[in-house]
Parts: structure tokens; sequence; C-alpha cells
């Protein structure tokens, strides 16, 4: 189930602004994270990052791979591993979907963003991407440049 671009009542944690230079993502996924209190408690303090991480299919579940979470300031010396592999809550048919993507059309599933939902759940947004070509980023650039000079033109006519 694809969501929405931009949620209004949910607060952003991370983002990977990087998925979106090495990736062209075509399909975001909502889906939760299993997680133990400890690490909640570390999200709450901005210990969550999203950069260098990816999602896999194992089986019939889905894996984050990557993704740190700082070890929560006030916990016991029984801490779990910071990167350690964290399942993620999606339904079956996605799943299936999903798995099938990847194996046949050289699709990767990269987490764009993490934020609490309204019931102040912790979310990730998995987004189906493909790996952008050295000249399609030059390309990107490019028009962002051009964008950015034609705001410019633009304010200084007005002033």
């Amino acid at each position: 189930m694809a969501i929405k671009k931009d949620k209004g009542d949910s607060r952003r944690i991370a983002s990977n602004k990087k998925a979106f230079h090495e990736f062209s993502i075509e399909m975001t996924y909502e889906c939760g994270i299993v997680l133990t209190g400890t690490e909640i408690k570390s999200i709450r303090e901005n210990g969550l990052t999203l950069r260098e991480s990816y999602a896999t299919v194992r089986g019939n579940e889905v894996w984050v791979i990557g993704m740190h979470i700082k070890p929560y300031s006030h916990g016991s010396t029984g801490e779990v591993d910071p990167t350690r592999d964290r399942k993620l809550l999606l339904h079956k048919k996605q799943i299936r979907t999903l798995a099938a993507k990847i194996n046949e059309q050289g699709y990767t599933l990269v987490p764009t963003k993490a934020y609490f939902s309204p019931e102040n759940r912790v979310k990730i947004e998995l987004g189906l991407a493909k790996g952008k070509k050295l000249y399609d980023k030059r390309h990107d650039i490019a028009k962002r440049d051009a964008a950015r000079d034609v705001e410019r033109e633009i304010k200084a006519r007005y002033q």
C-alpha cells in the first residue's frame, strides 16, 4: 500500500537524503518496526541514523540492515547492538510483491525516512528504488542548479 508523500500530523525523526541522490524512488511503503524499549527511548532523543541502511527480504519477512540506533544514555549495561538487523512489519501481500520486484527487476529497498505516527508509533518509509547512473545524477544536479538560477532572476526582477 503506497502512502502519500507528506503527512502533516507526523513528527519526522530522520531522513535519508543520500537515498534520493543515489537512487530514483519509484514507490514508497509505510511499515512498522520491531524495537526494544531502550531503542524507543533513544529514538526520542534523536538517536536514529538511516544513512548506509537498506532493507532485504528473508523468507517471508523484511529486515532493515545497517540502521544505527545509538545506545540509550540512561540505559543499563545489557544494551543491544546499535546496528543489529531489525524486522519491518508489512502485509504478506506487500512482502510478496516486493520480493518479486527485487529478484526479477533489479530494485532495491531503501529506508527514506523515519517518523512517529499520530499514535506515537515509529514508522519507516521504505522506498522501492532503482540505482541511478552517474549521468542521471549529473542531470538532476543540473536541473536543480537551473531552477535555483531562475529563482534568483525572478527575485532580482521584483526587488
